[in-house]
């Protein structure tokens, strides 16, 4: 086996890993504030890299912004299954709505060059919504189950609900007003007893 060979099956390094996931923790914290025209040097010089490495782990801009994406995709469906053991199923529905707005910040902040990517990759697309809709079906059938919820809800209905309060506030603090909604909406879907 030749040396290039060898060397595309090894495993990354330990730090090259945590080079990795610095580099996507700083984007998604320097997308959020200052959206898609925030500068790849901003992003590794908040990772604390050189932007050889930035580029290293990711050749392009829409490269950076699909990782992230796909990072926070991930992340929202760990949490859905970590909040399965959550004592109050509405509540666990709850923290993972109220995690998403995070989730939507970064989007936003992404938003044109994430439209790029996702029109280029269309598997990008049923990815999230798969993932997505997944962990938000759990949490619902679970709070329903529960008798917590009402059960005339579609988890799309849900998606649907959030995405369009994080759209329809574009002022700074938005996230805090579309926490605020959301908590009302929850509420909202209590089954009265």
């Amino acid at each position: 086996m030749s040396t290039k060979s060898q060397e595309r099956l090894r495993k990354p390094r330990a730090d090259a890993l945590r080079n990795r996931d610095r580099v996507l923790e700083a984007a998604k914290t320097v997308f959020s504030a200052g959206g898609a025209g925030a500068s790849l040097e901003a992003v590794a010089r908040q990772a604390g890299v050189g932007i050889g490495t930035l580029y290293r782990h990711f050749p392009t801009r829409e490269d950076l912004f699909e990782a992230v994406y796909r990072r926070e995709v991930e992340q929202l469906s760990e949490l859905a299954e970590a909040l399965e053991n959550e004592p109050s199923p509405v509540e666990a529905l709850r923290r993972w709505l109220r995690s998403t707005v995070q989730f939507v910040a970064t989007k936003k902040g992404m938003m044109a060059a994430l439209a790029i990517v996702m029109n280029a990759n269309s598997e990008l697309a049923a990815y999230s919504h798969a993932h997505l809709t997944a962990s938000i079906n759990a949490l619902l059938a679970r709070a329903v189950e529960a008798g917590d919820v009402r059960n005339d809800v579609t988890a799309d209905d849900l998606l649907r609900a959030l995405i369009g309060m994080c759209y329809m506030h574009d002022q700074t603090g938005w996230q805090q007003s579309v926490l605020r909604l959301l908590d009302v909406f929850v509420d909202g879907l209590r089954v009265k007893g």
